[in-house]
């Protein structure tokens, strides 16, 4: 019998999206485990977080063998401490995300915190930065302006489907102009391409039979179009990739295998390959603005 989702209760003073990502984050540590987030978003007073846990302990009583746990994100240090108190009672698991993190702020400032409700959080400092990042992946995406080239910071290359757009976009959202090339057998790649500072390029691949699947679905959406050339077989999935491996090493560029990675993984790994490759070659990776990067 399969075991009902953990619920997990999210109660903030805002819209709860801090904790929420957070607990999604959790969650991919425990791969065998279902969740449903319950969010209980702008709790700021007394009374209104009382309605919750009367709502809560209703349900306990109705389902205690339900998995629940509370995770929390409020200001006031009052209202953390009725959160902690009743779900002591209720015999739930709780965790207060932002409490710590304010106590310690306090310690290492020697000032207390205002503990203002829904105060507006300032724009970091490379807001419009990764803005501009992420609006010239998309103008640039499936290498649609060969001219850009020239301007990114990153470009990334690889056959259709092998995650170079999300790849992209995702390295835009962290600051970098990042353009994507596809390569497609029997069409040469773009004079601006292997013009390009080979420090800057990376290059993608993936499983055969992953791809395969990728394409299967993409196929499928497009109504059809697509089996009679080849572009979702896997014999000539296979050839497609060796020959665009073969242009990779003409490029003379690392390889990612993007199979069953995840984005910010594949991401940090192409930011620190171009990174290392600029000093090698006597250049540098621009940094966003507010970025630090810290080595041992």
């Amino acid at each position: 019998m399969a075991m009902e989702p953990l619920q997990i209760h999210v109660i903030a003073d805002s819209t709860g999206e801090t904790a929420a990502r957070l607990a999604r984050a959790a969650q991919a540590q425990f791969t065998e485990t279902s969740f449903t987030i319950v969010r209980h978003p702008r709790i700021s007073t007394p009374e209104a977080l009382i309605a919750v846990f009367e709502q809560l302990r209703a349900a306990v009583e109705d389902a205690p063998q339900a998995r629940r746990v509370v995770l929390y994100t409020l200001v006031n240090e009052h209202m953390r401490e009725l959160v902690a108190t009743a779900c002591e009672e209720l015999g739930v698991p709780s965790s207060d995300i932002l409490g710590g993190t304010i106590d310690a702020f306090e310690a290492a400032t020697g000032a207390e915190a205002d503990e203002v409700v829904r105060r507006p959080v300032a724009v970091e400092a490379d807001y419009f930065e990764r803005i501009s990042a992420m609006e010239f992946a998309v103008r640039n995406d499936d290498g649609a302006m060969p001219a850009a080239l020239r301007e990114c910071d990153i470009c990334l290359v690889g056959a259709s489907r092998s995650g170079k757009t999300p790849l992209s976009i995702y390295l835009g959202y962290c600051g970098y102009k990042t353009v994507n090339v596809p390569l497609v057998p029997g069409i040469a790649p773009p004079q601006e391409l292997m013009g390009l500072e080979r420090w800057r390029i990376v290059g993608l691949t993936i499983d055969a039979e992953r791809l395969l699947q990728i394409r299967n679905r993409r196929v499928r959406g497009l109504g059809g179009f697509g089996t009679k050339d080849g572009y979702a077989d896997l014999g000539r999935i296979y050839d497609e990739l060796d020959e665009v491996g073969r242009v990779q090493r003409r490029l003379g560029c690392p390889v990612i295998d993007t199979t069953g990675l995840a984005l910010e993984e594949a991401a940090a790994r192409v930011i620190d390959i171009v990174d290392e490759r600029a000093k090698k070659a006597g250049a540098q990776l621009r940094r966003p603005a507010g970025s630090l990067k810290i080595r041992p």
